[in-house]
């Protein structure tokens, strides 16, 4: 799996409200990006559509295990990327190997119009070249213990890979028994859809120190990019 098939070009587009780089202008900056446009499956959305449906824990199987690591800013997220076998996800007898983590600060996803303060999405791949996303929601609290351990990392991340040795998926904790599921796209260019959206029920807890961190990584390429 390439993590740039998320994106040819990460500087010629912006989450900003912008009607040429934003996303409502995002179709007409690549032909390859149409999709942003006139899909009828995109992502996000609030997770209280009809197009969403909640399912419980026995719904699908979770199995990572610790492997090694980089992380890399790509301007318009910070992006930790295994390099190794992290594990998989089962969802309806398909295998979806884990390939990458990355965090949006608001979260993308809303639930009855609340947005919260970041979201992370796990991606993974399945051998068919199918994508299966989880998303996590995080308001306000008590630090996440696996951006704690990555703290130093999103602090001095730059545009070149950096190791950060073996990393255990397994520290995303989550404590629910319910999710939201839904079919969707990819929440950058080129908006691809078909997705599998497994998004969390449980909102968990971010610091504020972690989320400055996370936007001040991001805000301070987007200002060089400029």
């Amino acid at each position: 799996y390439d993590v740039t098939l998320e994106t040819d070009d990460e500087t010629s587009f912006t989450y900003e409200k912008n009607p040429e780089k934003g996303p409502e202008g995002w179709g007409k900056i690549n032909p390859h990006w149409k999709t942003c446009n006139i899909g009828k499956f995109q992502s996000p959305i609030d997770l209280t559509n009809t197009r969403v449906s909640i399912i419980r824990d026995e719904a699908w199987r979770r199995q990572y295990k610790p492997a090694p690591a980089v992380i890399v800013n790509r301007g318009h997220d910070v992006m930790v990327s295994w390099k190794g076998d992290a594990g998989k996800i089962t969802i309806r007898r398909t295998e979806y190997k884990l390939v990458q983590c990355h965090w949006h600060s608001p979260s993308e996803h809303t639930v009855n119009g609340t947005r919260y303060d970041m979201e992370l999405h796990m991606v993974h791949t399945s051998a068919g070249g199918k994508t299966a996303v989880i998303g996590v929601l995080y308001k306000l609290g008590k630090p996440n213990e696996f951006l704690t351990r990555l703290l130093d990392g999103i602090k001095t991340v730059g545009k070149e890979e950096r190791d950060l040795g073996i990393v255990d998926p397994r520290t995303i904790r989550f404590q629910t028994k319910k999710f939201y599921r839904y079919i969707g796209s990819l929440t950058v260019p080129p908006c691809t859809e078909g997705v599998i959206w497994t998004v969390v029920k449980r909102v968990n807890t971010i610091s504020m120190e972690q989320i400055a961190a996370l936007r001040s990584a991001v805000d301070d390429v987007s200002t060089l990019n400029c």
